[in-house]
């Protein structure tokens, strides 16, 4: 006989869920300036690309983000000082925006399970990182820090594996075979995490900012970023 779920996995599985209404398809996080470049062509070029912006990139920042807003959703200036930092660390217009859109739809869609935490965040500072949203919410629902990180960041490399999908075009296999080859560094990067502070926000994957300042003036654009 099997234990029914915990509820708190059912909360996360439902906000991570590409259904909730943050309109993450919208951005590609760069990935469409790639292809459009040339650098991601392939399944092998977008593991490549996908897994330095997860080690080296947003996804690692986003990963030390979640959790301290996790352990600071009942610390309310706390949790502001890094709402604050998670917007001053965006590299480029189109990256503030792209997470200031989820996060904030973030924070609207999910008001059926009480966003207190994060509409009380809004009135301090305005706009919500959505990283801080995520981990605040899941902090004041008793979902695990360690999972709410692996989680959102699976969640995000499945996104960006989706835009490129429709951009390189790639089929549905190889998209599948990107995300089962990207396990480990999803699981290296939440591990990481885990024991860094907010100083060590940052990263070197260069040419993925680079993307997010030129997608900006790419000449079409089926994305948002």
């Amino acid at each position: 006989m099997t234990s029914p779920p915990d509820a708190a996995v059912l909360r996360l599985l439902a906000w991570l869920s590409p259904a909730f209404p943050t309109g993450g398809f919208a951005w590609s996080h760069g990935v469409e300036w790639a292809v459009d470049s040339g650098d991601v062509k392939d399944t092998v070029s977008l593991t490549l690309w996908i897994s330095d912006v997860l080690a080296h990139g947003a996804g690692r920042s986003d990963a030390i983000l979640l959790r301290h807003a996790h352990r600071a959703q009942g610390d309310p200036e706390r949790l502001a000082e890094i709402a604050e930092l998670a917007l001053a660390t965006a590299p480029a217009r189109e990256r503030r925006a792209e997470t200031v859109g989820q996060g904030n739809a973030f924070m609207r869609a999910a008001g059926p399970w009480d966003a207190s935490v994060l509409t009380e965040l809004a009135a301090r500072v305005g706009d919500i990182a959505y990283p801080v949203a995520v981990g605040a919410m899941a902090g004041r629902h008793g979902i695990g820090e360690d999972i709410a990180c692996a989680a959102t960041l699976q969640a995000f490399a499945a996104n960006l594996i989706s835009a490129a999908v429709r951009l390189v075009p790639l089929g549905q296999t190889a998209g599948l075979a990107a995300l089962a080859a990207l396990e480990p560094v999803i699981a290296a990067t939440a591990s990481a995490a885990r024991g860094q502070t907010l100083d060590d926000i940052g990263g070197v994957a260069f040419r993925s900012d680079l993307a997010a300042m030129r997608h900006e003036i790419q000449y079409t654009r089926l994305f948002r970023s």
